[in-house]
């Protein structure tokens, strides 16, 4: 090769320096329509898969939304069927003693709460999933991860968790509700509210006790079914016993026929006998059965009665440290006073003979 061609080509392509740009190469025509062409033919051959997908999660959420509106107002109609068997009941003589409608509307308003809460809870979830299923997401991860969140938060909040499965259990039992007098074991009253979490009662004294549900291990409701009034009259052991049970008799048959102890006894007063009989008194049991919560009522009022019956037929009552004291007032007030000792005196006989006899002193000498 010549020198002349080996400067002409070192001159036609000269080497590129520091200050020199690239060269930007732009995309002619024919590449962009050959990008718009896979483009297009990529979504050709997916939108059949995407299609099928978006009608997959829109049928499951349809489903699941018709499903969850049948469900609440399926519940809906249970509970105002409910509702108006109460009202039906409530407008009889039989209902006002037996139905509390406020108790039976706020025990059916929770469980009612309650179920739809559930329904709902168990319809979206499961909706839920099998969306997250149709996209081809791996589902295992995510439930042992809510599974361990779950276990860390009940173990965190089981207080909570049992307040409110407890509260759940109790208003399905029907173990108590509004109105009720019961006996907690924390706390004693009347039942003023019912929650799932914690009930409030009405102390005697007025006081508003909250107790949780997780904390009652034992409930005893003194207004379901039916109550027992029960008195004991203690008289003397010397009264007549057949005077005693015929005032008895005769108090119990005029209590239960006069308003409103006639609504209040669900059983007439029955005279049971002697309870007890000791030496100086005797004790005589009278029972009834009465309107749930109202026995203390009935029991005031008959011994009230059994007072007045027994003033005036002279039957004394008796008993306890009321019976001691009436015996010491009329005893004789002398009859504890020891008598007078002969020896008191110091010049009686007795006392004299009873003196000490002093010894002689030493004998004189014989001269």
């Amino acid at each position: 090769m010549s020198l002349s061609a080996v400067l002409l080509a070192a001159g036609s392509s000269p080497s590129p320096t520091p200050s020199e740009s690239p060269t930007v190469t732009v995309p002619t025509l024919q590449d962009a329509q050959e990008s718009a062409t896979n483009a297009a033919s990529w979504v050709e051959e997916n939108w059949s898969t995407w299609l099928a997908i978006g009608l997959r999660v829109l049928l499951i959420l349809v489903i699941a939304g018709i499903l969850r509106v049948v469900v609440r107002r399926a519940i809906t109609k249970l509970i105002d069927r409910m509702n108006r068997t109460v009202q039906a009941v409530d407008g009889t003589a039989l209902g006002g003693l037996l139905v509390n409608a406020e108790r039976r509307r706020q025990r059916s308003q929770a469980i009612g709460s309650v179920l739809r809460s559930v329904a709902s809870f168990l319809i979206l979830g499961t909706a839920g999933l099998m969306v997250l299923g149709t996209f081809e997401i791996n589902l295992a991860p995510l439930l042992a991860s809510a599974g361990v969140a779950g276990v860390a938060i009940g173990f965190g909040a089981r207080n909570l968790v049992t307040d409110f499965l407890s509260g759940v259990f109790m208003i399905l039992e029907d173990q108590y509700g509004v109105g009720d007098q019961i006996d907690a074991g924390v706390a004693t009253g009347e039942v003023i509210e019912v929650g799932l979490r914690v009930t409030k009662l009405r102390g005697d004294n007025g006081e508003i006790w909250y107790v949780r549900n997780g904390e009652v291990k034992r409930i005893g409701n003194l207004s379901q079914g039916w109550a027992t009034a029960g008195v004991d009259v203690t008289v003397k052991a010397t009264e007549d016993l057949d005077k005693v049970k015929a005032t008895l008799d005769e108090v119990a048959d005029k209590m239960g026929k006069e308003e409103p102890w006639n609504e209040l006894l669900w059983s007439p007063i029955e005279v049971l006998g002697l309870d007890s009989v000791l030496l100086d008194s005797m004790v005589v049991r009278v029972s009834a059965k009465t309107m749930p919560g109202k026995s203390l009522t009935v029991e005031r009022e008959l011994r009230w009665r059994i007072k007045r019956a027994f003033d005036a037929a002279d039957i004394r009552i008796v008993g306890g440290a009321t019976a001691a004291a009436e015996e010491d007032a009329d005893a004789d007030p002398t009859a504890a006073v020891a008598a007078p000792s002969v020896y008191a005196n110091t010049a009686s006989p007795q006392a004299q003979a009873a003196t000490p006899i002093t010894p002689a002193g030493p004998a004189a000498p014989v001269k």
